[in-house]
Parts: structure tokens; sequence; C-alpha cells
């Protein structure tokens, strides 16, 4: 169990461990929690801390505190906080002789009042190091502003070590140089280590190529235009929510993908898609923030034209004319090309694929309005022009040869395959909504 904080308290002094678990919440929500039954069911109780990850050991009555101190010695806890009475007769659970024997026997730091348990969190909270990989030209803001911000609330917690992306410089490999050194590590070094993205669908899809199948938990800090990674995730697109949810721990795995030999995290479009995105320009996202994807979507609408795709799906070849071939691992609703089941899931070990197939602009136009509705309603479409499927893995070869667009990056590849890598990513995320 990493990083797992053990926590007792007298009956008199339970109010007081609240009280500092209170002041100490984003600190503390990242960490594992250990406690007698007793306060266990206190802390669920309380709304200042109902949210905590507890897990209750036996009342200190049946020997609770003996559980912490067994534990302590398994090396399975990090710091003890036992808020203590000192008038009690010695020897009264949580028995203050015990847990100072096991502690110092392990050498794991005792806190006994609010202080020394702020200073002991600190220091164990910077053993935890948060490589924070920040693209300064991404989104609207101030950039210096914006860094000064994450710092500012992270670093309490995490030990920040911060990389500029470079222009003319791939982040996806800045972050691969930053895995190789991470992984070169001890285990118990490596474990303690997260990497953060901060910017837009660019960066993060790179950093999060780079990061997929390693282990290493991935933060992001959303700076962009659209955010459709943070987006589909739920993960605020506020900054200071974003580092918060961080802080808070929680995880979810999802999936990632490849096309060819580049790393896809979010979705791959052919045909319109593509177009879309390579008429979307910096400068056109700068003035016009998201509504640039709807001027350039307008704009290739009356000028995409259709072609032949030869798809083979888990080693079934079917021909189609199609207009737009939208295949997503990871999508929000915003995305609608990608919307044929209504819904993309990210953590299902496969590669929804939408062919939109419009013979007319009219029948196109019904299309886009299909898929629209199978987003807000979150239920398959059912229009003749659109045909879905999910696949672990599929290859399209297209005539003419189409652009690529994946991850919001232009490409060209003609054939193209996408292969689905199951559970490859852990991202801190808020728990989904029910």
């Amino acid at each position: 169990m990493a990083h797992a904080l053990a926590l007792l308290a007298s009956a008199s002094r339970r109010e007081a461990l609240l009280d500092w678990l209170d002041r100490q919440s984003l600190a503390v929500n990242g960490f594992p929690l250990l406690t007698s039954a007793e306060l266990a069911e206190r802390l669920g109780n309380d709304p200042r801390t109902a949210q905590l990850r507890v897990t209750p050991l036996a009342a200190l009555a049946e020997g609770g505190d003996i559980q912490v101190a067994a534990k302590v010695l398994a090396r399975e806890v990090d710091l003890v906080v036992a808020f203590l009475d000192p008038e009690l007769p010695a020897g009264t659970p949580p028995d203050a002789g015990l847990l100072i024997r096991a502690c110092e026997l392990a050498g794991v730091p005792l806190a006994l009042n609010a202080a020394t348990a702020e200073l002991a969190l600190r220091g164990l909270s910077h053993g935890r190091s948060a490589y924070l990989v920040f693209n300064p030209v991404a989104g609207q803001g101030d950039a210096n502003a914006d860094l000064a911000l994450i710092r500012s609330i992270l670093e309490p917690q995490l030990l920040v070590t911060v990389l500029l992306t470079r222009a003319g410089t791939d982040p996806g490999d800045q972050c691969r140089e930053l895995v190789a050194l991470l992984q070169a590590r001890p285990a118990d070094e490596a474990d303690n280590a997260m990497i953060v993205a901060c910017g837009g669908d660019g960066t993060v899809s790179a950093v999060a190529g780079a990061v997929a199948g390693t282990g290493i938990p991935l933060g992001v800090l959303p700076r962009g235009t659209a955010n459709a990674f943070a987006s589909a995730l739920f993960i605020p697109t506020d900054l200071v929510a974003a580092c918060e949810t961080i802080l808070a721990g929680h995880t979810h795995v999802v999936d990632a993908a490849r096309c060819n030999d580049v790393p896809m995290t979010l979705l791959a479009g052919v045909g319109f898609e593509a177009g879309m995105v390579d008429r979307a320009t910096r400068e056109l996202k700068t003035m016009l923030g998201p509504l640039a994807y709807v001027l350039a979507g307008a704009q290739q609408l009356a000028s995409q034209q259709p072609f032949r795709a030869r798809v083979d799906i888990d080693g079934t070849v079917t021909d189609v004319q199609a207009a737009a071939i939208t295949v997503a691992n990871v999508a929000p609703a915003t995305s609608v090309l990608a919307q044929g089941f209504g819904r993309v899931i990210p953590d299902d070990g496969l590669l929804e694929v939408t062919i939109a197939s419009p013979a007319t602009r009219l029948q196109g136009l019904n299309a886009l309005a299909s898929l629209l509705t199978s987003a807000v309603v979150q239920s398959p479409a059912n229009h003749p022009d659109l045909l879905c499927l999910r696949a672990s893995r599929i290859t399209i070869t297209t005539d003419p040869p189409q652009r690529l667009v994946i991850d919001g990056e232009m490409l060209e590849a003609d054939p193209v395959t996408f292969t689905c890598l199951p559970g490859a990513l852990t991202v801190f995320a808020p728990l989904p909504p029910p």
C-alpha cells in the first residue's frame, strides 16, 4: 500500500483530528487512510471528511491500535497521526508506547499533534514528484500567470519540476526522454512520480502517447481551445479545479491506441474531419476559440468530395463510398463525428468507428444532425448514411488517398491501421457522474 496514512485519536481528541483533516484536505485527499472502526465511522458521517478514502480496522477496544502497529512494522504505513489524550492512563488505547515502539523500529514518522502532523505530511507529500510538461503557447491566457497559479496549488503537496515545450520539438519526444529517466530509477522512486500535461489537446495527446503502457500516472491541466480529452473524462477545464483533481488522487484507467506507428489518444479522422482541422488554423483558433471549428466545418462541408474506402475490421473487409471516417478512442460529445454510438466508451478495449457516406450536401447535413442528436441523447444513430462499428483493430485504404488527422495533427498515410491498447493509460480524473 503506497503512501498510506494511519489515523488514531482518543475519544476526547477526535474533533481536533477532524479539524486538522479539514485544514489539510487537499494534501490528505491523495492518500489511502487506515484508522480504527469508530474513527472511520466518525469520518464518514462528517461532511468535512466524508470524501476521504478510509479503510477501517478493528475498534480500539478490539485492538485497532495493535493492527496499526502491525502494519507499521510490515512497512505498509508511511505516517502515523495519533491525537492522544495525555491525561489518560498509560496503556489506554490508542497506546502511545505501542505506537512509539513500532514507529521507531520501522523508521516511520509519528505525529502526536497538529503542528508535527502538518510538517510530517508536507515532507511525505514532497516524496511525490510531478513532472509538469507545460506548453506556454497553448490557449489564450497568460502563460506565466497560469504556471505560477499551478505551482502555488501543487507544490505544497508535490515536488514539481517544469519542462517547457519547445517550438519545433515534439512534446512526445521530450516526454519519452523523461519516461526513460523515470524508468531507470529504483522502483520505489519511480512509483512516486507522475507526469502532468498542461496545454491543448495536441500537447495532452503527445504526452499521453509517451506515457501509455508505462504505468506512470498522467495528470491533465487543460489550457487549449477544445480540451476534448479533459471533457471526455470529466476533468475540469478550470485550472484550479483541475489541479485539485490531481491532488485528490482518483484515477481512471482508459485505453490508448496507435495509428500505424503514431500514438493516438483521442481520435482520427479521414476526409471531412481532416479538412476541417486543417482549416482551423492557430490564428483562427486564437481569434474565435471553439467557434473556429464551426467555421472551418462549414467551409469543409461545402468542398468535401466523396472517396472510396476499403475497410478491414478485425479481418472482415467492406468497400464503401464515404465523405468522412472517424475512429475514436476517447472523445467528448462535442466531437460530433465520433458519436455514431451516441457515446465513446474510453475503457472498453475497443475503438468506435463511424463512417458517413452521404451522396449530397443535404444528406450530409442530415447525417450530422443525426450524430448530434445521438450525442445529446447518448443512443446509437439511426440514419441510412451512417455505418457504426466497434473494433479492436481496423485498416483503412482510400481512393483517392485522403489526408488524415490524428489528435489534431495532420498526417499523410495510406493505408492506415488503428490498434486499440486496452487499459494503457492511468489518468487522474474525478469519479464520473452516475
